[in-house]
């Protein structure tokens, strides 16, 4: 089966991002939200998007306009049933995928891929609440934000992936403009796998007196030529997504190095979630682009 159309679930920052790039790489895309606000809010964003690349050349306004008629909004799941392949960008609740998924089974054609945008979520789990004829035709597909941008798609595939979906999916990747590395179910994946416990380790760091906010960012930017500093990565990530995503990591593997620390965990109680919320390690209410470090003791 040749992927032609694509379904998009959810237009949230990553929905919108990943409905944008199918559609620039040639795709008919459908996006379906719960409301017409959200769709229109979402699809604002995406214009937003698309007016950049224009200014910048990166695009003409031909391309900019082909690429909006590629799309289409829905708030039903009926407009999605004849798509090749759907993606999944919802929130990040077990139970509430699962809820989806099961829904989607019931309406969608047999041919239909299934793949999950999740960063952390078993694949597995959300499978499950399908057929075991889709089962072999359901992945993940972990895009990076912002997703128009970032050139990696973690392609991730269960114990019961059909082979031939599996090389399908990849090659949709490539499709995309994306550079697809392959992943099996483990949770956190290949990057949250690295990523987290480094993060979580840099939390450490600074609630044992190793160094300082700043410090501890500008050693790891000048020491080892990152592009952040692991407190400035945290923020711009969001610091109750990390938390989520180690409370998963943890409950799965058991081992303290993916165990949220208690500074982290205040912090999110707290409503300290980094630049979504002005407040993070660092403030940024004041002056989002030289922003202060939080007195945090």
């Amino acid at each position: 089966m040749e992927i032609t159309k694509v379904g998009v679930l959810g237009c949230g920052l990553m929905g919108s991002g990943i409905a944008q790039v199918a559609a620039s790489a040639g795709f008919k895309t459908i996006v379906r939200e719960v409301s017409e606000d959200l769709l229109k809010k979402g699809f604002a964003g995406i214009e937003k998007s698309l007016a950049r690349f224009a200014e910048k050349g990166s695009i003409t306004t031909d391309q900019q306009k082909e690429i909006r008629d590629r799309l289409q909004g829905a708030t039903s799941f009926a407009d999605l049933n004849d798509c090749d392949i759907i993606i999944e960008a919802i929130i990040e609740n077990l139970d509430e995928k699962r809820k989806t998924y099961a829904e989607l089974d019931r309406i969608c054609k047999p041919e239909t891929i299934f793949a999950s945008n999740t960063s952390s979520i078993s694949i597995t789990e959300m499978m499950t609440a399908t057929s075991p004829e889709r089962q072999a035709r359901f992945i993940g597909m972990h895009f990076f934000n912002p997703v128009p941008l970032m050139k990696l798609v973690e392609v991730i595939r269960t114990i019961l992936t059909d082979e031939q979906v599996y090389e399908q999916a990849i090659e949709f990747g490539k499709r995309l403009g994306k550079v697809p590395v392959r992943a099996g179910d483990k949770s956190g994946f290949i990057v949250n796998r690295l990523l987290v416990p480094y993060l979580l380790d840099a939390i450490r760091a600074l609630e044992e007196g190793v160094g300082s906010i700043v410090d501890i960012d500008a050693a790891m930017k000048l020491g080892c030529g990152y592009p952040m500093g692991p407190f400035t990565l945290g923020d711009f990530v969001g610091l109750d997504t990390t938390y989520y995503i180690a409370e998963i990591m943890f409950n799965e593997f058991r081992e303290k190095r993916f165990a949220p620390p208690p500074l982290l965990k205040r912090m999110v109680m707290a409503g300290l979630y980094g630049r979504k919320s002005g407040r993070g390690f660092y403030d940024y209410t004041k002056d989002p682009k030289n922003p202060t470090p939080m007195n945090l003791a």
